[in-house]
Formats: C-alpha cells, sequence, structure tokens
C-alpha cells in the first residue's frame, strides 16, 4: 500500500484499488475551512484521474464526519467583507459534482456527525456506511443559509420531496436508526466497525466491473429528470458501450464456463 499526504488537513492513500481520502481535522469536528476544501477537491479529482484507482472512500478522522463550513474562519470572513468568499462555486460545487460524475463508485463511511456541507458530502456518494453513533442534520437554516454542497438535489432522490423539506426547513438533526429507516444511509454498524464495513464495500466495488458501474450511475442520473422515451434511449447507447467491454466479454465467457467472472476495470 502506498500513501501521499495531499495536504496535512486531508489524507489520501491507495490500496487495493481504492481511494481512501480521509478529512484530517479531528479537534475541529473536520470543519471545512478554505485550503481544506482546496486539498479536497484536489483529492478527488486526483482519484477521478488516476486509472489504477477503481473505487473511492470518503471518510473523516476521529468521531466526526464532517461539521460543514468552518465557521470560525467564516465569521472572520463576514468581518473582512469577503462574505461567502464565493465558496460554493469554487469548492463545494466541484467537489460534489467530481464525486457524482466521476466513471468510479464512491462509499462514505460515515463514523460520526456529518451536519451541513459534511452531510451533502455524504449524500453525493453512491453508498454511506453510518456508524450507530452517527448523526446527520441538515444546518443551514439555522445560521441563515440555503442548502448547499447539492443538498437540495441529492437529499429529495434520498428521501423524497416531503421529507427533504421537513430536513432541510428545521435541520433537525437525525440520529443512526432514524436515517436508516429514511433511507440516508445504506447500512448502520457498530462505531468500531465502520471503517472496516465501508472499505469491504469500496473494494468489494473496486473489483467489479468499473465500465458498467459508471453506465449506471449516468443511466440512472439521467432518468431521474428525462422522459421514459430518453431514457430508454440512453439505455441502448450505455448497453452497446458496455458491450463493446473486455470486462463483458470475459464475464460472458466465464459464465458459459460457469466460473466466477474477474473483472479488470476495462
Amino acid at each position: 500500500m502506498t500513501a501521499n499526504d495531499v495536504a496535512d488537513e486531508v489524507h489520501y492513500e491507495i490500496g487495493d484499488g481504492v481511494a481512501t481520502i480521509t478529512l484530517n481535522r479531528p479537534d475541529a469536528m473536520n470543519s471545512l475551512t478554505t485550503s481544506m476544501k482546496s486539498a479536497l477537491l484536489a483529492a478527488v479529482e486526483r482519484a477521478r484521474d488516476d486509472a489504477s484507482v477503481r473505487a473511492v472512500l470518503l471518510t473523516g478522522r476521529g468521531r466526526c464526519f464532517c461539521a460543514g463550513q468552518d465557521l470560525r474562519e467564516h465569521a472572520e470572513h463576514l468581518e473582512s467583507g469577503r462574505g461567502l468568499d464565493d465558496t460554493v462555486r469554487r469548492h463545494y460545487n466541484p467537489i460534489v459534482r467530481t464525486l457524482t460524475t466521476m466513471d468510479k463508485p464512491v462509499v462514505a463511511a460515515v463514523n460520526g456527525v456529518a451536519a451541513g456541507a459534511g452531510a451533502a458530502l455524504a449524500f453525493a456518494c453512491d453508498f454511506r456506511v453510518a456508524s450507530d453513533k452517527a448523526k446527520f442534520a441538515m444546518a443551514f437554516t439555522g445560521i441563515g443559509l440555503a442548502p448547499d454542497s447539492g443538498a437540495s438535489w441529492t437529499l429529495q432522490r434520498l428521501v423524497g420531496p416531503a421529507r427533504a423539506r421537513e430536513l432541510l426547513l428545521l435541520g433537525d438533526a437525525v440520529d443512526a436508526g432514524r436515517a436508516l429507516e429514511l433511507g440516508l444511509v445504506t447500512r448502520v454498524v457498530p462505531a468500531d466497525e465502520v471503517l472496516t464495513v465501508a472499505r469491504e464495500l469500496a473494494v468489494r466495488l473496486a473489483q467489479g466491473p468499473t465500465r458498467a458501474y459508471a453506465a449506471t450511475r449516468r443511466a440512472l442520473d439521467y432518468a431521474a429528470t428525462h422522459s421514459l422515451s430518453d431514457a430508454l434511449d440512453l439505455e441502448a447507447e450505455l448497453q452497446d458501450e458496455c458491450a463493446a467491454t473486455a470486462d463483458h466479454a470475459a464475464a460472458t465467457k466465464a459464465f458459459l464456463n460457469k466460473e466466477r467472472p474477474r473483472f479488470e476495470g476495462r
């Protein structure tokens, strides 16, 4: 396994085809400063562009996944007249776009509190394995702000528009058990197992048909905002692309030979 720090605040490590990205400000609940957001964007773009990476694992160090924006830094920006400093466009939007559009699946290991933009980052992932001590809070209105980091888009697709409206407007914290009932998370496990279970899932995905996963993600996102007829057309196009891959040919042969397929992501 090789490791390389993108920055002290964001660790990047590759092993078994998985890029593990760890938010590393545990004493500040992994809240996001400007430098940390820049490092996180660099990390997710690096994972996107590295052909050896076939799945991504996003987590936080310590007892918190991510508390969202660092409000101390934010208060300083307000006092100096910089306001939001265009951080939504410069940082949050490209981070979420990269997480949701890269051609490889993303797993979040939610090891504790996920609030505001921190919760939205988890919602932008394909899977969320949560600690039984995890909590989610859409904390935007609590400080007089609208949702960002894609929360208005992802949340209602996870729990439906009515429940999303409730969570976003009221901002009440949701514990792990309730999050599982609502469909916010994929699975809830004991706190000391969350990273292990999430990594096992990421490794499983890294060993799977990467091109087919990318096509499936694309088909789902497209179908969510287009007609059935348009979705059928795109499915046909994507199926043609997948049918031409080495993985499909190898898996078909393995099926006929009653063997387990071995995917190489191409």
